[in-house]
């Protein structure tokens, strides 16, 4: 592909960046990443409108979730432009493990942080009597905790999504919430110990566990490492 043309549209360059992946001899996150990075770059200078659209039809046509959350992600405008409605209209379909950690590290939790979705949102999503949604509500709070996304440490709203969600064992939402409150550790290591200690009768032994593993020796599963 070219740098984008006037001419070409969102169905054009959805078929072309599938094509290319399908193509690929090795379809590994490393090889299906270069080629979104190689659209990244060609697509720089296209609308957020194009690429909104464009990561929609790449969800709905070819089920290429995952590149078109980083293509979003990546792209300043089309990230910048993601408001309640559209974050929403991009998580439908979420039905596994991975599309909810794609749409929850990559999209709501940076939206969240930076100010785009409200808390609101998010709690509603934490209510849902879709566990994937409820999902989504906990791996979004990780995007508030990781360093490595910007994330600063925020307590107060961390928490609120894993009191909401503390009894419900699920055994999806149950990983979800052990890996929020693991996150927040570095940050508030007696916050999450008072949150245990505080909802020990509802929380599943795998949290309390994990968690607990993670504050005292710093591993989720110590005897995994050894």
């Amino acid at each position: 592909m070219g740098q984008l043309q006037q001419a070409d549209s969102v169905g054009a360059v959805a078929a072309e960046l599938a094509a290319e992946i399908r193509a690929l001899l090795v379809q590994n996150t490393a090889n299906v990443r270069a080629v979104r990075r190689q659209y990244t770059r060609q697509l720089k200078q296209a609308s957020s409108a194009f690429m909104l659209n464009l990561a929609r039809e790449l969800i709905a046509e070819y089920e290429q979730r995952w590149v078109a959350y980083e293509l979003i992600r990546y792209h300043k405008e089309a990230f910048q432009a993601l408001g309640e409605t559209e974050l929403e209209a991009l998580g439908q379909g979420i039905d596994s493990w991975w599309t909810v950690d794609a749409f929850g590290r990559t999209l709501a939790g940076l939206a969240w942080l930076q100010g785009q979705v409200s808390d609101e949102l998010i709690d509603k999503w934490a209510q849902s009597e879709d566990r994937w949604w409820r999902r989504a509500a906990l791996v979004s709070t990780v995007g508030l905790n990781m360093r490595s996304e910007g994330g600063r440490g925020d307590v107060p709203r961390t928490l609120a999504v894993c009191r909401r969600i503390a009894g419900d064992h699920d055994d999806m939402v149950v990983k979800a919430l052990s890996w929020a409150l693991r996150e927040l550790i570095p940050h508030d290591p007696d916050a999450v110990r008072n949150f245990l200690s505080q909802h020990e009768e509802v929380l599943a032994a795998r949290v309390k566990r994990e968690v607990r593993n993670k504050l005292t020796t710093g591993l989720k599963n110590p005897k995994a490492a050894s």
